[in-house]
């Protein structure tokens, strides 16, 4: 498997790029922003993006997604509580983050247990509300992309509209937490961690 974390924009969120070695098809998770750093990335990898998976629909995670649709074709796939929130600028925050308005029409709204598959690659979609409605994570093989749910030592920020701290407590004790404990988390700021490190050390859910 071809993996790639890439950290872009003035709010370091992290766009994951993850291909098949057999095909050279790739998905593109939450790019953020900077356009032209992950398209940089793509080509230096050889890759063929043929979809975007959004962790969820906040600016700092969609600010590229409109670029790589121009030049790629790809289908945009999101959790359906957060669809509509894609397409309004006002709850995506994307006028607040940048000045901007960005309004996306997803291409398929996902749901709990989904799974999209591209080449040898199976992702599992992973329904994970409390930053927002929403909000998923997306399990490939050993790794888990965790978005704003999960990070190393924290959790996201639940004060966001549809954000709600005991719905991301639950998400991450009952569907995070069941997991292999050696499943490594790729979150959506900041660095790795693993399930177990997470259970052992995480102060919000200890």
């Amino acid at each position: 498997m071809i993996f790639e974390a890439i950290t872009v924009g003035s709010y370091y969120s992290n766009c994951y790029i993850v291909g098949s070695d057999e095909t050279k098809e790739a998905a593109i998770i939450d790019p953020g922003a900077e356009f032209n750093k992950i398209d940089k990335k793509i080509i230096e990898l050889g890759v063929k993006p043929k979809m975007i998976i959004l962790t969820h629909a906040h600016g700092d995670h969609i600010g590229a997604v409109e670029e790589l649709v121009e030049k790629y074709g790809v289908k945009v796939y999101i959790h359906a509580d957060d669809a509509q929130a894609l397409i309004d600028s006002q709850t995506n925050l994307s006028k607040v983050l940048f000045g901007k308005n960005i309004s996306i029409n997803p291409d398929g709204m996902l749901k709990d247990g989904d799974e999209l598959h591209l080449s040898d690659l199976k992702f599992e979609i992973i329904h994970t509300p409390g930053h927002t409605k929403g909000g998923i994570c997306i399990k490939v093989g050993n790794i888990m992309m965790t978005g704003d749910t999960l990070f190393n030592n924290s959790i996201g920020r639940t004060d966001f509209p549809g954000g709600s701290f005991e719905e991301i407590i639950n998400s991450i004790q009952e569907k995070i937490f069941k997991y292999d404990e050696d499943i490594i988390i790729y979150p959506g700021h900041n660095s790795p961690s693993t399930i177990k490190s997470e259970k052992l050390s995480n102060p919000f859910v200890n």
